[in-house]
């Protein structure tokens, strides 16, 4: 079926920050759609950082959306590059990562992508292919076609050297590389984070430099995690893995803040723009936001999991959340013979990460934050038996296994 370009724009436009240039995508479009062809999409991978989550998966959803609309993803692993560094948004340069450790993460990123891309419409390249190609002519010819003043005007340059922190001659060169890397693929469009929107219409610039039609550039927004205020990530612990498991997943979208719902729907889903319409519509109208996130949940999960597993895990916070019951698939924790008292189990629990430390549990026990089988308890002598279920504060449940 082919879909018009005003409905491919309205698709492709769905939560996007910018785009350089309307004109440029609509044209574009309409120019593959005459001539029969997919639109090439490139997306440049640091591979220093290979754990995906859904604020990563902001930029691969859309290409998937793109994807679905016939297009075609390159992925640029960028194993050259990451071994100088994307210096963006960083008050020092970046160490350099080693060609082992590059090509180990960009193993397990290409294993993650395809949790989100269409695997027979994607291309994956590294840029060691062209650029560990290059002599020293052709670099000299490539830093030839910019400016100290333009490599200056990135904010992270400019703010490093006003502070007179030291600013490496090699890292100038990696939004020139970046920017080559779209000549070399012929690039219709690159797409990024608003944090990569020097790099990206670098690009844009080269191609035209060089005589070649410039790329469309579309930047996403930064998703926030599940705190509400900051950028999803790791080290805060406020994201959601693509790669948790159904129940993990699905209890965290539950924990999105309200006022993200509609965000985290344009970003973190493929919904259709005039799906995200309806749901506005109804939390304007006063639908209980809690019936909107379980929708939510129930897509965002399915994206990574399969139908029986997402209803699964439905089932799981149902029981465990919201009826206060002791679901059916719950961990187990498989004990000793002779360690079958309460007391005795403490450190197994706080080894498994069921509880921070043994004096927490403790505490939380005495405070009744603690339940056997549905009843708080406190009794530290207490005989566990097979089967026996154990919740630790509000979300935590194992069974005891002898």
């Amino acid at each position: 079926m082919i879909v018009s370009v005003e409905e491919q724009f309205r698709i492709i436009m769905k939560g996007v920050e910018q785009v350089v240039s309307e004109e440029t995508l609509k044209q574009k479009l309409s120019d593959a759609q005459k001539a029969g062809r997919p639109l090439r999409i490139k997306l440049g991978l640091d591979p220093s950082a290979p754990d995906i989550h859904l604020g990563h998966a902001v930029v691969l959803r859309k290409i998937r959306q793109m994807q679905d609309l016939g297009h075609r993803a390159v992925i640029i692993i960028g194993d050259f590059t990451g071994q100088i560094g994307d210096p963006s948004g960083k008050s020092k340069g970046r160490n350099a990562l080693s060609k082992e450790q590059v090509q180990e993460n960009a193993l397990t990123y290409q294993t993650q992508i395809f949790k989100v891309l269409d695997r027979d419409k994607t291309e994956v390249l590294f840029n060691s292919e062209w650029l560990g190609k290059m002599n020293f002519e052709e670099v000299i010819r490539l830093a030839a076609t910019t400016t100290v003043a333009r490599i200056l005007e990135r904010d992270d340059f400019q703010n490093r050297y006003k502070n007179e922190v030291p600013i490496g001659l090699h890292e100038f060169f990696y939004p020139l590389m970046q920017a080559y890397d779209s000549v070399v693929i012929d690039a219709d469009m690159e797409l990024g984070g608003t944090d990569q929107t020097f790099n990206i219409l670098m690009g844009r610039t080269l191609q035209k430099t060089l005589g070649k039609e410039p790329q469309a550039a579309l930047f996403m927004p930064i998703l926030e995690g599940l705190d509400g205020v900051e950028k999803m990530s790791k080290s805060l612990g406020n994201y959601i893995g693509v790669d948790e498991e159904a129940p993990s997943m699905f209890k965290k979208v539950m924990e999105v803040p309200d006022h993200l719902i509609l965000k985290y729907f344009e970003l973190a889903t493929d919904v259709h723009p005039d799906q995200v319409e309806e749901i506005r519509r109804d939390l304007e109208q006063g639908k209980n936001p809690r019936d909107v996130k379980m929708e939510l949940a129930r897509i965002i999960t399915s994206l990574y999991h399969t139908a029986e597993e997402t209803r699964k895990a439905e089932d799981y916070y149902a029981a465990a959340f919201q009826e206060k019951g002791i679901p059916q698939e719950i961990p187990e924790l498989i004990i000793e013979e002779e360690k079958d008292r309460l007391a005795d189990i403490i450190p197994l629990l706080t080894k498994a990460k069921y509880t921070a430390s043994n004096s927490e549990f403790r505490r939380l026990a005495a405070q009744g934050g603690v339940q056997l089988n549905g009843e708080k308890i406190a009794d530290f002598d207490y005989v566990l038996v097979n089967g026996d279920v154990l919740k630790i504060g509000k979300k935590k449940f194992v069974r005891i296994v002898k």
